[in-house]
């Protein structure tokens, strides 16, 4: 799959099948995410790996409770309530590897640095035939001491981009983009 083809077709992917993504295609994720710009060529950052069942399981109950525990009411939806309360719902969609980009909480654009890396990585698993997705609902409880310690991350990283990462059930179908907003300036 050529690179245009990748980030046309690149998507979500929340439905994997229970195939483990091997190690070396997930290394190659990792040399791919490092390829990515940093500022100053920093490369702050650190992949922590987790394919281990039941540590993914209680990264989702303990991501749940906390987002719960944590956002307001007012900022929460009912649907979101709703998913985040229910004791089945896998925040990880069943994936057999979370791939954790973090990054030295020292260093002031390291989360431009990581997000670049992520993308890297998302575009790099599609073109594997992989299917990722930016678990934004883990974010804030693997920032915390207790998830940190989860991942045996020192108190120098910061957890930025948590990414799932599988063989996906099916592809999900194209979602028609708006068209670009383009202020120029100039000739």
């Amino acid at each position: 799959m050529d690179l245009r083809e990748a980030i046309y077709t690149r998507r979500a992917v929340r439905q994997y099948t229970a195939r483990p993504v091997e190690e070396k295609t997930l290394r190659e994720l990792v040399d791919a995410a490092i390829q990515a710009p940093s500022a100053v060529n920093q490369q702050p950052w650190t992949f922590c790996i987790v394919r281990d069942r039941a540590l993914l399981a209680r990264i989702s109950h303990e991501a749940k409770a906390h987002m719960l525990k944590v956002t307001s009411a007012a900022l929460l939806s009912h649907h979101f309530e709703g998913l985040l309360a229910d004791l089945k719902f896998d925040i990880l969609y069943g994936a057999p590897a979370l791939i954790v980009i973090c990054g030295r909480a020292d260093e002031p654009w390291v989360i431009e640095d990581c997000s670049l890396a992520a993308g890297n990585l998302m575009l790099a698993a599609r073109a594997a035939g992989l299917g990722t997705c930016w678990i934004g609902f883990a974010q804030g409880w693997l920032a915390t001491p207790e998830g940190k310690a989860a991942l045996e991350l020192p108190d120098t990283q910061r957890p930025i981009a948590p990414i799932i990462v599988g063989h996906p059930k099916s592809q999900p179908p194209p979602i028609a983009r708006n068209a670009p907003r383009i202020h120029w300036i100039g000739t």
